[in-house]
């Protein structure tokens, strides 16, 4: 396997996908990394030929947090016809009746999804959180760690929620948003709005 970016969020991929029994042997990044921690080989920016001819014979991952950032590299591999796979945590606790997307979601250590649940394309499920009943996660959101989402909430595109947030059950909170670490959300939150604090404002 070959992630694409290789800091500290790609370290927890690594992770994920090495307690999966997957070999990852390789990265793409904008440059090579002095810090190398597992050893790996670097085949370019993920939009170089060799890269492209990489990422087109092996599985691969965009291990980026940044949600605009995973979004483009996204957008820019499907025009060539490639997609990346899941990377699930064994520990992870995804109910049998939650619509998971196949392709670029991580799903971390100890992360629960409830049933009807439903997870875009590219969506990050940080470890610990939980993701209620019916909830709605959409395309490259970032759930944090120990973030909880009661039942049907609803989370748009390229939002983010913060570490140990809690969002009340039946909120939506707009694209791009972002949920300070901590928050207590009990209210919608606009498209492309910060909201911090408990309760959030």
């Amino acid at each position: 396997m070959i992630l694409i970016g290789y800091s500290g969020h790609a370290f927890v991929v690594y992770g994920i996908l090495n307690a999966a029994g997957k070999k990852v042997s390789g990265y793409c990044d904008m440059e090579e990394k002095e810090f190398n921690p597992f050893g790996l080989t670097y085949f370019g920016k993920e939009t170089s030929e060799t890269a492209i001819q990489e990422l087109g014979r092996r599985d691969f991952f965009i291990a980026i947090g940044d949600n605009a950032i995973r979004s483009k590299i996204y957008s820019q591999l499907i025009k060539k016809d490639l997609l990346p796979v899941n990377a699930v945590h064994s520990s992870s606790v995804v109910d049998p009746s939650a619509v998971i997307s196949e392709h670029g979601v991580m799903i971390a250590a100890n992360a629960t999804i409830n049933p009807l649940a439903k997870i875009a394309v590219g969506v990050i499920c940080n470890t610990g959180c939980i993701i209620e009943h019916e909830c709605v996660v959409g395309d490259f959101a970032h759930i944090g760690p120990g973030a909880v989402l009661c039942g049907n909430v609803k989370i748009g595109s390229q939002a983010f929620v913060g570490a140990n947030a809690v969002i009340r059950q039946g909120i939506s909170i707009g694209k791009n948003a972002m949920i300070g670490a901590g928050a207590v959300v009990v209210k919608d939150v606009p498209d492309g709005a910060t909201v911090m604090g408990v309760p959030a404002k």
